[in-house]
């Protein structure tokens, strides 16, 4: 069972009461930018009307509060309507009902390259960003320094940010945001994009503004080690509702359960094939994780065996047919593991379907989240003819019974991704002799 968190609280700095955010599937939505709108008076408008397909609340009937200096996390699965949430908290989009009141400035981060301008340069765009947030020239100044040396790119500061790769990207808008100091600090996954390294950098940054400098930070992330170590509460996300607003270790167990009960069936999320990268050539029409048994689940424990059971069908003519599986770190997106399986090295003719199931034995990870990532392609590299479903089913968890019972999760016994077999071969104890120095 989770429980609300009772949290004494004057003035939240951030409040939400009865939000709701509706979209019309099939039609283009507007945020209101200026480049939406320019973007919009010079397209090519077809004479065709395409009505829209339906409605969808990507949110509906949020409320909560958060206070001045609290680290809240937001954990979901995909589509649960986490980054909407931090698109209307931003004032990206505005809430379809309800309202949001914020009472600070916020600065946020929430997809590679919002809020900089491609033709400025690095240096041009932090001070753009300071202005945004109601900065002085001078203030913008007094923080330049810092933001620099955190972002590591002085090389690059006089280059427009259109040349940047997407790591150089975030490196310089986090330290932007982090360092001009909002009230309000919001982050969502793009922070998966950085290294590791980069990653452990911010959410230290992140944990000082919050404990020490007294800011609210909103963090959405998948990573629930990052999560724990940040953050003492977390709101729970499902279907556009808040189903858990909880101390973080309670909300991670009520999402641990969400991901164990979850339908296994994927044909709904398979058959929108516009969310992954695919040639045409063939498509996954199913995909899941089982036990050794059979069983459909997401969450093991060490040492059990784990399968996955795919299953497809052939557009057009192929050369063969291959099969990876790879496991991903939930810290830094890295590839823990893969393995591949040549299923056919015969010419594959369009109508052609069948079902593959391979097997973990025993895995040896350590606790942990595990983004999975499933390539279905020819067994040949030319010509390119694959489907990729990378991060679209819920990850890999592997956990156990105590820490079911007693959160100490994301605390492990030993660090590191595998538990290779070890045994302890001696150890002996000695005493000092009389009379010998030590």
């Amino acid at each position: 069972m989770c429980y609300k968190l009772n949290i004494k609280m004057s003035k939240p700095i951030i409040e939400a009461r009865n939000l709701g955010k509706k979209f019309r599937i099939g039609t283009k939505q507007s945020y209101y930018s200026l480049r939406d709108t320019m973007a919009t008076a010079f397209s090519f408008k077809s004479k065709k009307k395409h009505a829209s397909q339906g409605e969808l609340w990507a949110l509906k009937g949020l409320n909560f509060s958060v206070r001045r200096g609290e680290a809240v996390g937001i954990i979901g699965r995909n589509g649960a309507g986490k980054s909407t949430l931090l698109k209307v908290i931003s004032q990206i989009t505005p809430p379809t009902t309800g309202k949001i009141t914020m009472r600070g400035r916020v600065a946020s981060l929430l997809e590679v390259g919002t809020g900089f301008h491609p033709e400025l340069t690095g240096r041009e765009n932090i001070y753009l960003n300071g202005a945004i947030l109601g900065m002085t020239r001078r203030e913008i100044k007094s923080k330049f320094s810092q933001i620099v040396a955190f972002s590591e790119i002085e090389k690059f500061l006089d280059t427009p940010v259109k040349r940047y790769s997407s790591g150089m990207y975030v490196r310089l808008a986090f330290a932007v945001a982090a360092h001009l100091e909002p009230e309000i600090l919001i982050v969502d996954e793009v922070l998966a994009v950085g290294d590791a390294g980069f990653q452990k950098k911010c959410l230290g940054k992140m944990e000082e503004v919050s404990a020490k400098e007294g800011r609210t930070v909103l963090f959405v992330s998948h990573n629930m080690q990052a999560i724990n170590s940040l953050c003492r509460r977390c709101l729970l996300i499902d279907r556009g509702k808040v189903i858990c607003d909880a101390p973080t270790d309670q909300a991670i167990n009520a999402y641990n359960k969400l991901l164990r009960e979850i339908s296994t069936d994927s044909s709904a999320v398979l058959r929108d094939r516009r969310r992954r990268p695919a040639t045409g050539h063939l498509y996954f029409t199913a995909a899941s994780v089982e036990d050794a048994s059979g069983q459909k689940r997401f969450s093991f424990e060490p040492g059990e065996s784990v399968r996955f059971k795919i299953s497809y069908e052939v557009k057009e003519k192929i050369d063969g047919l291959a099969l990876a599986i790879g496991l991903r770190s939930g810290i830094s997106r890295e590839f823990v593991t893969t393995v591949r399986y040549v299923l056919s090295e015969k010419e594959i003719t369009p109508g052609t379907r069948g079902t593959a199931v391979v097997e973990l034995e025993k895995i040896p990870l350590r606790l942990g989240e595990y983004p999975l990532y499933f390539h279905l392609g020819s067994a040949k590299l030319k010509p390119a003819c694959y489907d990729i479903l990378d991060d679209i089913l819920p990850p890999l968890i592997v956990t156990d019974k105590d820490y079911l019972e007693h959160p100490t999760f994301f605390k492990p016994y030993s660090v590191g991704y595998f538990a290779l077999p070890s045994k302890l071969i001696s150890h002996q104890f000695g005493k000092k002799r009389n009379g010998q120095k030590k």
